[in-house]
């Protein structure tokens, strides 16, 4: 299924291969999924076979009609025609499945780990890069990895290959994971502050280097894309004292 140019999204050939996608995340058969930017159903149909609810979102609409009769039959899949970026989240217990379109990468994350009722567990096809930059280890950690990591944990779960998709895309890819954790490195409350705070850090040197990084047992040496978690939390609480 082709998209117009506007639409950056390049689409799973296999079901199976989704089907061995799923295998690789929490999806049990008692769960709701949201699947962002559902094309013309390939992941929508997997899903609905292992979980309770499949909310197929969908803003195309030429692909809206492929989407509504490819999923003709299957009761327990709702098709809505919306952005993913402003589609009216649940305020229960649910969980993102989707393949979205790279260029919207960061605007889902933010999207979905900012909500009011955040999914307790994201799973999004993705740059490999992107991922990475989300993750902590020996490698630069971007800002909004950073932002993130007091409430969710980010982890690469498997790598795709570009004969996967049609049209092939550039870039590599991967099945990135975002869970929820259960007990917070940081109160939610605090959280529009922590946010702020990292943003800072990470557009202006002084304000950095001002942070009292010494006396929590972080390197003078280590910029912002360096730290991980844990220093981030100490940072911030050391600041909030």
């Amino acid at each position: 299924m082709a998209r117009d140019h506007h639409y950056d999204q390049h689409f799973l050939r296999s079901p199976r291969l989704v089907a061995e996608l799923i295998g690789h995340t929490t999806i049990r058969r008692n769960d709701v999924v949201y699947d962002l930017g559902a094309g013309s159903g390939v992941i929508t149909s997997v899903l609905a076979r292992r979980s309770r609810q499949v909310v197929a979102v969908e803003i195309e609409p030429r692909i809206l009609q492929t989407l509504r009769k490819n999923l003709v039959g299957l009761d327990n899949v709702t098709i809505i025609e919306a952005d993913m970026l402003s589609v009216p989240l649940p305020e229960t217990r649910y969980k993102v499945f989707a393949n979205i379109p790279f260029s919207l990468s960061a605007a889902v994350v933010r999207r979905l780990t900012e909500a009011a009722y955040p999914p307790v567990a994201i799973y999004l096809i993705v740059q490999r890069q992107f991922a990475k930059k989300l993750t902590f280890g020996d490698h630069f950690t971007s800002q909004l990895g950073a932002q993130l990591a007091p409430w969710f944990s980010a982890r690469i779960r498997r790598p795709l290959r570009k004969t996967d998709f049609t049209p092939p895309p550039a870039v590599d890819t991967v099945l990135l994971e975002l869970r929820l954790r259960e007990q917070p490195l940081i109160d939610e409350n605090e959280a529009a502050r922590y946010r702020e705070f990292v943003e800072q850090c990470y557009a202006r040197q002084k304000f950095y280097l001002y942070q009292p990084r010494e006396q929590v047992g972080i390197s003078s040496e280590k910029k912002p894309s360096e730290l991980d978690e844990q220093q981030w939390v100490r940072l911030y609480q050391a600041r909030r004292q």
